[in-house]
């Protein structure tokens, strides 16, 4: 069987809804399941109006539900060329609980997390109803799955870890792919053991589809989204940037966590220890073959680069790091407890530079590392990553990056902790100019 997932710009309206279904149909022989995200924006709409609920403007929450309403029907009236029918009652139905919610939450004036996860899945739920019409409507066998009785998670909501082991038993004994019939599921949500509505959090869609075919044995998962597969480069910042035809899962989770967009490192975790083949592949162009990211790539040198902007480098300089043990531990404890992850890190015998992406606690935790030492922070910052096997082995690849760099401040370093990335912090405003350079000296 194979599993085909489908990101929101693929499920932005009733044309593009087609194009699924005739991805899906090509691959019946092949026992599909279809996992599909909620259409473009439909997810920024529902937590619009839960937020607007909380803050007691029920006028502008119900403005929201009825813009989602609106669009999901015109969809429906498009595939089913009705107003009426089963598809539009379930869409009424769904959009009234949407409603009940709403309501609730502008009476209290709160939306907890349990809550908003509750409204969001229905962006997922509403755009599966849609495509099971567009399949059924071409007399295509479908079975429309609820992830929420296949998806187990913890309680952490709005951004819930999944329970593998007793997600994988729910997907074996419940669904039961076979060729000539396609099954649809939802991306993105699940429920706890309870039973309450959960999300993934960033990259769900993905990982649900990963669930799903490490579970059933895929001989495949397809990754169905608005570019041709995994680039060089930014193709937003590298005009000329080219096509990966095949990367390996450290090269391509290495990309993800340093700003590529492409694919979330977490999201194919499950297929990496099974080792199912995940391809990337473009909804508007099914022609093309995407790029494949399975675990035996024998290709060495640069493969690709990606740059995260916004980081912050922050450096606690303290003549007590000098030969004293358990100073590194005491400062990263500092992090720990704030909840603030560290990207690149850099020490000598009395400093040690981090950088991090977020300011979220970063004031709090700050203040406390002053008590370690000297504490200088460089806000503005950006990581630029050069991703490929073995670059440490290659006596010319660090002169060939540096010299490419002469003009450009480089303000950390880190290779070596991962034998398949060279990370440079530089300031945010050359990061664009310097993938250029380097794109233009490892691809030209």
């Amino acid at each position: 069987m194979i599993v085909l997932k489908f990101g929101g710009t693929s499920v932005r309206d009733a044309h593009w809804m087609r194009r699924v279904i005739d991805i899906a149909y090509d691959a019946l022989d092949r026992g599909p399941l279809l996992v599909s995200s909620a259409m473009t924006g439909a997810t920024d709409d529902l937590l619009a109006m839960a937020g607007a609920a909380a803050r007691g403007n029920g006028e502008e929450a119900l403005q929201l539900l009825e813009n989602v309403r609106r669009r999901h029907l015109e969809v429906c009236r498009d595939i089913t060329d009705s107003d009426a029918g089963p598809a539009h009652d379930v869409l009424e139905q769904m959009l009234a609980e949407v409603r009940y919610l709403i309501q609730g939450i502008t009476l209290v004036r709160e939306c907890t997390p349990r809550t908003q996860d509750a409204v969001v899945s229905f962006g997922e739920r509403l755009a599966t109803v849609l495509l099971t019409a567009e399949t059924e409507r071409r007399g295509i066998p479908v079975q429309l799955l609820d992830s929420r009785q296949l998806v187990r998670t913890d309680d952490h909501f709005t951004n819930a870890a999944c329970i593998v082991e007793a997600t994988y038993d729910l997907i074996r004994a419940n669904v039961h792919p076979h060729p000539g019939t396609l099954l649809i599921a939802q991306g993105f949500i699940g429920a706890t053991a309870e039973g309450v509505t959960s999300t993934l959090g960033r990259g769900g869609s993905d990982f649900s589809a990963s669930l799903f075919g490490s579970a059933l044995g895929a001989e495949e998962v397809q990754i169905w989204t608005d570019v041709d597969g995994i680039l060089s480069a930014d193709p937003r910042i590298v005009a000329d940037a080219v096509l990966l035809d095949t990367i390996s899962y450290s090269e391509a989770a290495e990309l993800a966590f340093f700003g590529a967009k492409v694919v979330h490192p977490f999201t194919i975790q499950p297929a990496i220890e099974l080792g199912i083949p995940v391809t990337v592949r473009n909804t508007g162009k099914p022609e093309g073959t995407g790029t494949r990211i399975h675990a035996a790539v024998d290709v060495h040198g640069v493969r690709a680069l990606a740059a995260k902007k916004g980081v912050t480098v922050i450096s606690v300089h303290s003549s007590r790091m000098l030969n004293a043990y358990g100073f590194l531990s005491r400062i990263f404890g500092v992090f720990e407890r704030f909840r603030i992850s560290v990207d690149l890190i850099a020490t000598s015998e009395v400093s040690v530079s981090m950088t991090v992406d977020t300011s979220v606690n970063l004031a709090p935790a700050l203040a406390e590392l002053e008590q370690f030492g000297h504490v200088q922070v460089e806000s503005d910052q950006a990581i630029l990553s050069l991703v490929g096997k073995n670059l440490w082995k290659d006596p010319t690849f660090v002169t060939r990056v540096f010299a490419a760099l002469a003009k450009t401040p480089v303000r950390m370093i880190s290779l070596g902790a991962s034998d398949v990335n060279l990370s440079l912090v530089v300031g945010q405003q050359d990061v664009n100019s310097a993938m250029q350079t380097l794109h233009k000296e490892f691809f030209a």
